[in-house]
């Protein structure tokens, strides 16, 4: 784990940078003990790899790129919000030009977390970061169909008529309150934030959307759509490029364990602590709690094997983006919830189900089996069950 050594430590004096071969060693990355400095370039060399298409050289000046960084407050989005801020300062340097300009999206989602906004955290990387634009968008607005007309979510079976007459503060928290666990809610939400993000995206003319997510979220990522259902987006949820949505994603921290962000985060000048919000540790997680979601669960096992086997992390990463994108034709028909695209024929439980489809009838009501099969993957499906 990247950490300062013990004090005191007798063998640390005679430890030099296995990179620079100068400065006293302080950080263990991965297996080599660097300095504070190299450490740093380590991490912004990372990010600067996988933005290679937005150097300067590649820039239009007819067409400036605009680029989406969606910010949850976790440490990993701060980071590389801190990161690709001083690229973009040192493309300034030395041209007098960007490659890119970024637009930080906040999405805001007081309205599930008891009201609590980060307004706070909002006016302080407002400050640090003066040259970027930020804006903040309820999570509730992706039921406004005037301003995100793309975004078209199914009516579920419980869900009356009256639905629709709703202010979208109401249909969000009604939508909660229909689903069967909080497995289901973490998904849903999760969908919810995505499309919001994409479609916030596409209405400002982003070229593509850089995501926050470290090789450990990643890793989380890809055993938590499968166990969920839908392994077979990993191609898109885990891999750069094109995307089914329209705009394309990338993953600059693709390359950087989570525990290494947390400490880039508390080594810079200043420190970006005060810009992260305190989550829950794995050790508040349990295992037996009716609360505790898949992704809870998939977040407590990487952050502890991240610890002592980086590797593992870093292997699920790499297994996982080998996987190729279909090539989506006629054949495809996408999801009404989370709009990816499915094979027409496996739509819904019925599609997916195997031995699980013979019973399925006595579980799910004629309106939602008709939401099951026709219109959604087998993930999202699960996922409404019963709702």
């Amino acid at each position: 784990m990247p950490g300062k050594y013990a004090e005191g430590a007798t063998d640390c004096d005679a430890v030099l940078c296995a990179r620079c071969q100068v400065a006293e060693a302080t950080l263990v990355v991965r297996t080599d003990h660097v300095c504070r400095d190299c450490f740093m370039n380590y991490v912004g060399t990372k990010v600067a790899k996988k933005m290679e298409s937005y150097r300067v050289r590649n820039a239009s000046l007819e067409q400036p790129r605009i680029v989406l960084l969606p910010l949850s407050f976790g440490v990993s989005s701060v980071a590389l919000l801190h990161v690709l801020d001083k690229q973009i300062n040192t493309q300034l340097e030395r041209t007098s030009r960007t490659g890119y300009s970024l637009h930080v999206l906040m999405v805001d989602e007081s309205t599930l977390n008891g009201g609590l906004h980060e307004t706070e955290r909002e006016n302080l990387l407002m400050e640090r970061y003066p040259r970027h634009e930020f804006s903040v968008v309820p999570l509730e607005n992706a039921f406004d169909s005037h301003i995100y007309s793309d975004i078209e979510l199914p009516n579920l079976g419980s869900l009356d008529a009256e639905f629709s007459t709703l202010s979208n503060m109401r249909k969000l928290q009604d939508l909660m309150t229909s689903l069967p666990s909080a497995t289901s809610r973490s998904d849903i939400v999760g969908i919810l934030r995505t499309r919001l993000i994409v479609s916030f995206g596409k209405n400002n003319g982003c070229h593509s959307i850089v995501w926050g997510d470290s090789t450990t979220r990643l890793a989380e990522k890809a055993l938590s759509e499968t166990a969920k259902g839908r392994g077979f987006s990993l191609p898109w949820q885990t891999a750069d490029g094109p995307s089914p949505h329209g705009i394309a994603f990338h993953y600059p921290l693709r390359d950087v364990l989570k525990k290494e962000l947390v400490t880039y985060s508390t080594l810079t000048s200043p420190s970006l602590t005060p810009l992260v919000a305190p989550g829950a540790s794995s050790s508040q997680l349990s295992a037996s709690s009716k609360d505790t979601t898949i992704d809870d669960l998939m977040t407590q096992y990487f952050e502890s094997v991240e610890q002592n086997y980086p590797s593992i992390v870093a292997n699920v990463v790499r297994t996982s983006s080998r996987l190729d994108a279909p090539i989506l034709s006629d054949g495809f028909k996408p999801c009404n919830i989370c709009s990816l695209p499915v094979v027409n024929g496996t739509q819904g439980l019925h599609g997916w189900g195997g031995d699980q489809a013979e019973t399925l009838n006595e579980h799910v009501g004629d309106i939602a089996s008709n939401v099951n099969d026709e219109s959604l993957c087998y993930g999202c499906a699960r996922s409404t069950l019963n709702s």
